[in-house]
């Protein structure tokens, strides 16, 4: 597949805070941004996979053959190693899909109120897919950040589960870290940079010729 300026990607999320990141991660690239709200009448894709992985593909493949154009699709979620890898790939519906980040966020500390700092390990996983407008599957990519549950919430920046995760190396969480930092260190920055250098690999095709 080759592609050049102002081909549309649709970056198939409805999170504000997910599009936000993907759009600063995709920044520089010449596609022309889109995002399923844009879309209104596309059907909602169920997360039936039992991985980030597969559920990311789902998504690439079935927003991209509705919307019928370049689609990139993210899945990701908190894996917490004294809770079995829970919330995982239930991350975005644990306690349900209405359940607001703050709730599952109070959950989880209470869950591991008696886990002490050297079992609070826990890992950010993000896989990226990018499908054709026919639903091939082009590209996946899977990017990890490895750190710790913090004892309480803390920070205003990011969004989900970022103010309890506090990765290897500091001592402030993703909600207290600055933006251009998170995007260096995390989970769905170091998948992009895969996706990315695909979708570069694209129009360097096109221009080659």
């Amino acid at each position: 597949m080759r592609v050049g300026t102002g081909t549309h990607l649709l970056i198939a999320t409805r999170n504000a805070g997910k599009l936000r990141e993907l759009e600063q991660l995709l920044a520089g690239l010449p596609f022309v941004l889109t995002n399923l709200a844009d879309f209104p009448h596309i059907e909602q894709v169920k997360e039936i996979g039992k991985t980030f992985v597969e559920n990311a593909v789902l998504k690439a493949a079935g927003y991209a053959t509705q919307a019928r154009t370049l689609t990139l699709a993210d899945d990701s979620g908190l894996e917490i190693d004294a809770l079995g890898g829970a919330p995982g790939v239930f991350s975005a519906r644990y306690l349900g899909e209405s359940a607001s980040y703050a709730a599952r966020i109070n959950s989880l500390l209470g869950e591991l109120i008696t886990i002490d700092a050297a079992r609070r390990n826990a890992s950010f996983v993000s896989a990226i897919a990018i499908a054709d407008t026919d639903g091939n599957v082009l590209d996946v990519s899977v990017g990890t950040c490895e750190g710790r549950i913090a004892f309480g919430a803390r920070g205003s920046r990011g969004f989900g589960y970022d103010p309890i995760f506090v990765p290897d190396g500091y001592d402030l969480t993703f909600a207290e870290l600055d933006t251009e930092v998170k995007n260096e260190i995390s989970h769905r920055a170091r998948a992009l940079r895969g996706a990315r250098e695909y979708l570069e690999s694209l129009t360097s095709a096109l221009h080659a010729d």
